[in-house]
C-alpha cells in the first residue's frame, strides 16, 4: 500500500541575502515532491528580496508566499512565528534561507514525519571558494566528488539507514535549524519562538526544548534529507549567553509555554 505523506508548508527565514534565496528556490522546483506552499519569512530585507521573490511567484507551482516586516535587528523568532501562523497545512518544514536542497529532500521529510515526533538533519558545509562559481552558475546539485565542500560523505543518499535511528528522548548535540520539520499543532502547543530571546540564537533549540517537555521526541535523518549550506560570516553571539540561560530555565523548569510567540498571530 502506497504511502499518503502529509500535507506541508516549507518555511524559510531570509534576510538580505537574495543570491543565497535564488539558489534555494531552484532548488524548491527540483524536487521529486513539492511542499503544498513555501513561505519566506523575510526579517526586513531590501527590495531585492522582494523583486526576486515576485520573479519567482510568476512561474512557481505551488503558493510562494513572502510574508516581510520591518528590519529592527534580529527578529527571527518573530518573522517565524507570523509565517507559520499563516501555514495552510499540518506539517512545517523548516529550512535557513541559505540552504540548498537535495531534489528528495522535501519527499525525506514527510515519508519519516511521525506523530509524537520532530525530524532533524545534517548540512553538508559549501565551502567560501566556491561561492563565486555557484552564484554565477546557478548550481543547485551537488555530490560526493564535488569541489569545495565539507562533511562530503553527508552527500551520500542512503534511506537504509534510517531502521537503525533511534528516537532522541533529549535534544540531540547535532540538531540545526537550518533542516527540521515537526507538526504545526505540536509547535502551536508550546506557543511556538520565543521572541523573548535576544539577538542570534538558541532560537529552534530552545522551542525544540520546549517540545521535549509535552513528549515529543525527535529523530534525526542520516543519509536522508541532505541539506547543502552556503557558507557566511559568523553571526554575532554577543547575547548567546542570554538566550542560553533562557533555555536552561526552560529545560530545568520543564517549561511548555512562553508569553510571546505564535499565539499573537493565530486568527
Amino acid at each position: 500500500m502506497k504511502q499518503v505523506l502529509p500535507k506541508c508548508s516549507l518555511v524559510t527565514p531570509t534576510y538580505n541575502w537574495p543570491n543565497a534565496l535564488e539558489l534555494l528556490l531552484l532548488s524548491i522546483l527540483n524536487q521529486s515532491v513539492l511542499p503544498n506552499e513555501v513561505i519566506i519569512a523575510d526579517d526586513g530585507s531590501k527590495e531585492e528580496t522582494t523583486q526576486l521573490v515576485q520573479k519567482f511567484q510568476k512561474k512557481f507551482p505551488v503558493p510562494l508566499i513572502h510574508i516581510w516586516h520591518e528590519d529592527n535587528g534580529n527578529q527571527k523568532p518573530k518573522i517565524m512565528n507570523k509565517a507559520i501562523a499563516r501555514a495552510k497545512y499540518e506539517y512545517i518544514i523548516e529550512i535557513d534561507g541559505d540552504i540548498i536542497m537535495h531534489k528528495d529532500f522535501v519527499k525525506d521529510h514527510l515519508h519519516f514525519a511521525k506523530k509524537g515526533f520532530y525530524l532533524f538533519g545534517s548540512r553538508v558545509n559549501i565551502q567560501k571558494s566556491i561561492l563565486p562559481q555557484i552564484f554565477n552558475e546557478k548550481k543547485i546539485t551537488f555530490g560526493l566528488f564535488s569541489k569545495g565542500i565539507k562533511k562530503r560523505l553527508r552527500t551520500v543518499r542512503m534511506p537504509f539507514f534510517m531502521l537503525f535511528e533511534k528516537p532522541h528522548t533529549s535534544i540531540s548535540k547535532k540538531l540545526r535549524g537550518c533542516n527540521m520539520s515537526f507538526w504545526k499543532a505540536d509547535f502551536i502547543k508550546v506557543n511556538g519562538f520565543n521572541e523573548g530571546l535576544v539577538g542570534w540564537g538558541v532560537d529552534d533549540s530552545e522551542m525544540i526544548q520546549r517540545l521535549h517537555n509535552i513528549g515529543i521526541w525527535g529523530k534525526r535523518l542520516k543519509h536522508v534529507g541532505i541539506a547543502y549550506h552556503i557558507y557566511h560570516k559568523e553571526q554575532d553571539k554577543s547575547h548567546i549567553s542570554l538566550n542560553n540561560a533562557i533555555e536552561d530555565e526552560v529545560r530545568e523548569n520543564k517549561i511548555v509555554y512562553i508569553e510571546k510567540g505564535i499565539n499573537q498571530y493565530l486568527n
